[in-house]
C-alpha cells in the first residue's frame, strides 16, 4: 500500500530499483551518528523483505529515497516474534511523525500476519529512536532475542501486540 503523506512525500514498499538508494540512506546515517556499517546485505533489502511474513517501507521525498523501515521474522527466535528492522531517516524527515508512522504500519502488518510480540535492537546513542519506541510501548529487556547479527546493539526492546 502507498501512502501519499503530501504532495511531495510519500511512503511505500520497497521496489528492487530502491537497493542503492536505501543502502545509501542506511550508511550516511549511520556514519553520521559514528555507528558502523551495518553488516546486513544492505545493497539487496528489496529481496531480504521479498520473503512470506516481511515488508520494507521506503519514504520518498521529491522522488528521492530519504527513509524507511521494516519488520520479519526474528531469526531463529520463537515463531510468534518478528523485529522491527532498519529503521533509518534522513535530517530532512526528522521530527515529523514518519517514523511513528512507518513503526504503526510495520506492527499493523505483523499483527495481520499473526506475530504476538515484536523485538528490536538499537544503541544507546539513538536516544531520540528510543524515546519514540517507549512511547509505541516497547520495553527494555535484559537480553537480544534471536541471532540477529547487530553484536553492536545493546539496547534490546519488546512489544506485545
Amino acid at each position: 500500500m502507498t501512502i501519499a503523506l503530501s504532495l511531495s512525500l510519500r511512503m511505500r514498499p520497497i521496489t528492487a530499483q530502491d537497493n542503492a538508494a536505501i543502502a545509501a540512506v542506511i550508511r550516511r546515517v549511520s556514519a553520521e551518528f559514528g555507528l558502523t556499517a551495518d553488516k546486513g546485505n544492505l545493497d539487496n533489502l528489496f529481496q531480504l523483505y521479498n520473503q512470506p511474513n516481511s515488508a520494507y517501507w521506503v519514504i520518498e521525498y521529491d522522488g528521492e529515497v530519504v527513509g524507511g523501515g521494516g519488520v520479519a521474522p526474528l531469526q531463529e527466535g520463537e515463531a510468534d516474534v518478528c523485529e522491527l528492522q532498519k529503521m533509518y531517516f534522513l535530517p530532512v524527515l526528522r521530527g515529523k511523525g514518519l517514523a511513528r508512522q512507518l513503526a504503526l504500519q510495520a506492527l499493523d502488518f505483523a499483527r495481520q500476519k499473526g506475530f504476538r510480540r515484536c523485538y528490536l535492537e538499537t544503541t544507546s546513542t539513538l536516544t531520540q529512536a528510543i524515546a519514540l519506541y517507549r512511547k509505541l510501548g516497547f520495553e527494555h529487556i535484559p537480553h537480544a532475542m534471536g541471532n540477529t547479527g547487530h553484536g553492536d546493539c545493546e539496547v534490546t526492546m519488546l512489544k506485545q501486540l
